[in-house]
């Protein structure tokens, strides 16, 4: 860490992009005793200015390089298109940060692999916010998995409806290409990653592919906007489904196992598990729907408050920056490993891999 008058266990800390999703990150360090936020920096000055101003950082710039060169950091976020994530990522690796990149954090996992052996000389952590994975719901399964409540992981469906070819969104504006065009999975391959490192929670390992790549649409920013994938690894079937042309907009994960199913939507609140209950066999089913039954009718005033409070389904990313943190300033592990964002830049490769498609 770099020596610095602020209390040692506090970090200085920059953003670069000052997009939409810098939002929940500078919440973040603005509020954090962990850290200490010096500087934002995006290449719209206006931008930088205002997140500078709003969440109460030292400075803003223009331009990473001289921002690198004249700040003492010891944490860079990295929350800029993908297309530039490699770049930018090595140039703070060099200036001797650690680094925070959002997904994905590399267009294939050899460029991955090449920045992770820059971390590794430069004796810094690289981490790549995963950021679903630390919602309720997802910590919520994997807990009942590891209690042995659903047995033996047999399947995991992971789902994204997300209805943005038709929808006038930054992702997709008609007017407006997007970068993220220029990634080998246009621009899905910036959602991607979302369905693979969840799936590889529960997914032991991805032995065998089977890919359906389709467009449905006439919107000329998309190489694909539907994906169709099933896996198979350490005697687990995974399928992952992307569309863009249904409605309404859903982000489902369902594990099934030897004794039971729990299902959930990351963009509702609600949780549905399906186990044996007392009763047996043959009242099992209808305790399991009075059970389910009340928690939905719950999960409803969960969500209207959700609303109300604006709690969005990003709320894991505080969780995750939390986490991290916590592992930068004592020296643990990052919740976010190597081996994990290797195995997702891996299955995004194989996803992609022309042998793999049907």
């Amino acid at each position: 860490m770099v020596e610095t008058g602020i209390e040692p266990a506090t970090l200085r800390a920059a953003v670069i992009g000052a997009g939409p999703i810098s939002a929940e990150h500078l919440r973040f360090l603005k509020h954090s005793p962990a850290a200490h936020l010096v500087a934002v920096c995006d290449i719209s000055e206006s931008l930088a200015r205002f997140g500078a101003t709003r969440y109460g950082a030292d400075n803003s710039y223009t331009n990473h390089e001289a921002m690198l060169e004249r700040e003492q950091l010891d944490v860079v976020h990295v929350l800029t298109p993908a297309h530039t994530h490699c770049k930018i990522a090595a140039d703070c690796l060099k200036a001797g940060t650690h680094v925070i990149v959002e997904k994905p954090i590399a267009p294939t996992n050899e460029e991955f692999r090449m920045l992770a052996a820059m971390a590794q000389w430069q004796k810094r952590v690289l981490t790549e916010d995963h950021n679903y994975r630390f919602n309720e719901q997802i910590r919520a399964i994997e807990a009942l998995r590891d209690a042995g409540s659903l047995g033996e992981v047999r399947e995991v469906d992971v789902r994204m409806a997300l209805n943005i070819t038709d929808a006038d969104t930054g992702l997709a504006d008609r007017n407006v290409p997007n970068p993220c065009g220029t990634l080998p999975a246009g621009i899905l391959h910036d959602l991607l990653p979302h369905l693979c490192y969840l799936a590889l929670r529960f997914l032991p390992s991805a032995d065998e592919f089977a890919v359906k790549w389709s467009k449905h649409s006439e919107h000329p920013s998309f190489t694909y906007d539907a994906c169709d994938a099933l896996l198979i690894g350490g005697g687990v079937h995974a399928r992952l489904r992307f569309v863009s042309h249904e409605w309404p907009d859903c982000f489902t994960v369902i594990v099934r196992g030897s004794k039971g199913t729990v299902e959930t939507d990351l963009y509702q609140p609600y949780m549905k598990l399906l186990v044996p209950r007392r009763g047996g066999k043959q009242l099992t089913p209808l305790v399991n729907q009075w059970v389910n039954g009340i928690g939905l009718a719950k999960s409803s005033v969960t969500g209207f408050l959700n609303k109300v409070r604006r709690r969005t389904p990003l709320e894991g990313i505080q969780t995750f920056l939390v986490e991290t943190y916590k592992a930068l300033r004592t020296g643990a592990p990052v919740p976010v490993s190597y081996e994990d964002m290797d195995r997702t830049t891996r299955l995004m490769d194989a996803l992609l891999a022309e042998e793999n498609q049907i």
